[in-house]
């Protein structure tokens, strides 16, 4: 099982120029089981609001790109639920302080984690960098962002 994190989903749905490079690495992900969890839809929909109130999107472009984020999780990922267990973990993983985990990024490796995750793929130098401490198998795609 692939978990993969919002960062590394939101250039599929929002130009970036790490767009191409993702869009290649998911092409060689189509055999895996990818999972994301319902912490992934709140967090994009949380950039998409921000955008909006930073001028970077219009509501119509937001619902644009809320509308094919949404398509994309229903046609292409297995969407879990956080359970207790999940937010038990984060917090053992939070009160690992030099990771310098944030409390979204640590659900969302407990998550992975607690589901046996064999990768974990994520543009965010932060959690890839907390993976690395914590022992848990991380891959950026070879995407330099």
């Amino acid at each position: 099982m692939i978990y993969l994190d919002t960062s590394f989903l939101v250039p599929l749905v929002l130009r970036e120029a790490t767009s191409a490079d993702v869009a290649t690495v998911m092409g060689t992900l189509v055999d895996q089981a990818l999972v994301v969890s319902h912490w992934t839809g709140v967090e994009f929909a949380s950039l998409i609001a921000r955008q909006v109130r930073m001028g970077g999107l219009d509501r119509h472009g937001a619902a644009r790109a809320v509308a094919q984020f949404e398509e994309m999780l229903d046609a292409s990922f297995d969407v879990v639920a956080p359970a207790i267990d999940d937010f038990r973990l984060a917090r053992v993983y939070l009160a690992a302080y030099d990771t310098g985990l944030r409390a979204g990024d640590a659900l969302h490796l407990a998550i992975a984690g607690n589901r046996g995750a064999r990768t974990i793929y994520s543009l965010d130098k932060a959690l890839v960098r907390a993976c690395s401490i914590l022992g848990l198998p991380v891959s950026t795609g070879g995407i330099h962002a």
